[in-house]
């Protein structure tokens, strides 16, 4: 299948997707689009930025996800997001956790929908930045309506693409953990805002496993495109079929070149100190997920061993469980 119009994207998640992991994805497919953790409107602007927005390298398909709700503080965020180099700001619309609705954005902000146009305006005041919007399908509060008058109001303000997570955020009760399993899917009603919608570009997110199913749900209620969240990062491997089956693309790198890349990457960006390297390397530890010996090369990337060269660890692992692979094939 080729279909440049059609996007792929890596979801944002907290703890998973900073630079490194973002390192690990772009060496695997080069047409997907990867997102930023998102980062909190206050913490760009009173905050380090040069570490909250640092990238390995810039292209166009890197995104930084902010949240928040004071419009003066959004729009001076998305300011310097655009300063940094980035040309896309995605707004955080859906996070459903107590600490977020403490500070008065994510998921709640679907209840409040003027206030995130009051945010809009703002940084398109301020901004030449692209904006786009992630969000649910409502609040337990919402019904199908109020979802489709969020989506119609928002998009009074000239935003063009909405990612919808295919599930309601439940505030009360349930943990963003829940979140991401009980609500159920509606598939349905993502199409449904789609054909109300025909102008708006809209990306399907929520339960999504593999990127032959993605393409299948795209097809099926005629949507934009797809993102992965935790599949991509539990089995990272999949974003392999990613350039091939969409963008016709057929030069994936293997998983050994994968390992050894990531490995000098480490030796470039990890001090001296003891098991420094696993904040790259707990990224990379699905890598060999459905093969043999895969338990065994993980934990020997989790070992605390002091190699000299530090990407000697991914390296010396790597070269092991390949060759006891190739034998097996042989």
């Amino acid at each position: 299948m080729v279909n440049q119009k059609l996007e792929f994207s890596i979801a944002p998640m907290m703890k998973w997707t900073d630079h490194h992991c973002r390192f690990f994805h772009r060496l695997i497919t080069k047409n997907s689009f990867l997102y930023s953790e998102m980062i909190s409107a206050n913490a760009l602007v009173y905050g380090p930025k040069d570490r909250l927005l640092f990238t390995n390298e810039f292209d166009d398909k890197t995104i930084i996800q902010i949240g928040g709700s004071n419009p003066d503080n959004m729009s001076k965020a998305a300011y310097i997001v655009q300063k940094h180099g980035y040309n896309e700001v995605n707004l955080n619309i859906g996070c459903p956790s107590n600490r977020v609705q403490a500070g008065n954005f994510g998921a709640c902000l679907m209840e409040k929908p003027n206030i995130v146009v009051d945010c809009i305006k703002r940084i398109q005041d301020k901004c030449d930045i692209a904006i786009t919007v992630k969000c649910r399908i409502g609040t337990e509060k919402m019904n199908d309506q109020g979802f489709f008058n969020f989506v119609d109001l928002i998009s009074k303000t000239g935003i063009k693409k909405f990612i919808i997570h295919a599930r309601k955020a439940i505030l009360n009760g349930l943990n963003p953990k829940q979140n991401r399993d009980i609500p159920p899917l509606n598939y349905q009603l993502v199409s449904m805002l789609k054909n109300k919608n025909k102008g708006l570009k809209i990306i399907l997110n929520g339960g999504i496993k593999s990127i032959q199913s993605g393409l299948k749900y795209t097809k099926n209620f005629n949507l934009d495109g797809f993102m992965i969240g935790r599949e991509a990062y539990q089995n990272p491997f999949i974003l392999s079929e990613v350039d091939s089956m969409i963008f016709n693309e057929n030069v994936p790198l293997s998983r050994n070149e994968i390992a050894f890349k990531v490995a000098e990457y480490i030796d470039k960006n990890c001090s001296l100190y003891l098991n420094h390297d696993f904040k790259i390397i707990r990224h990379i530890l699905g890598l060999y997920n459905g093969m043999p010996r895969s338990k065994i090369w993980r934990t020997k990337l989790v070992q605390r061993n002091d190699y000299k060269i530090k990407g000697d660890k991914v390296r010396f692992a790597t070269e092991e469980i390949e060759n006891f692979i190739n034998k097996k094939i042989a």
